[in-house]
């Protein structure tokens, strides 16, 4: 099997980060792991990786988080870069887990959605 590039955006706070990770690993990979919570990307790699995933910056927000609210991201006269820098200074909002492997990236919810992009 050629060696996969693997990264993993976790939390480990997180049951769907710590299944996706686990169905990692049971499949004998070893990704990088970035508690972005600690160390989250920075606003150029985080473009990348929504581009990768053909989203838009709010469908990657966990709007449900009460920064969501207080912040007032639900302005929709927000520039999607503006939501990308804010999602930097806050990376409690990004969706979790997201897994990137050969120039791809997807998001672990359901965990087993990351094993199309391997």
């Amino acid at each position: 099997m050629p060696e996969v590039s693997l990264k993993i955006f976790h939390n480990p706070r997180c049951s769907k980060s710590r299944a996706t990770l686990q169905l990692l690993t049971d499949r004998g990979l070893e990704p990088e792991v970035v508690l972005y919570l600690e160390n989250p990307p920075g606003v150029d790699e985080l473009e990348e990786i929504l581009e990768k995933l053909g989203r838009r910056p709010r469908e990657l927000m966990r709007t449900g988080e009460q920064e969501y609210r207080s912040l007032g991201l639900d302005d929709v006269t927000l520039s999607d870069r503006q939501l990308v820098e804010t999602m930097v200074k806050t990376p409690k909002l990004i969706e979790r887990p997201i897994v990137l492997a050969n120039g791809r990236a997807a998001v672990g919810r359901p965990p087993e959605s990351v094993l199309e992009i391997l």
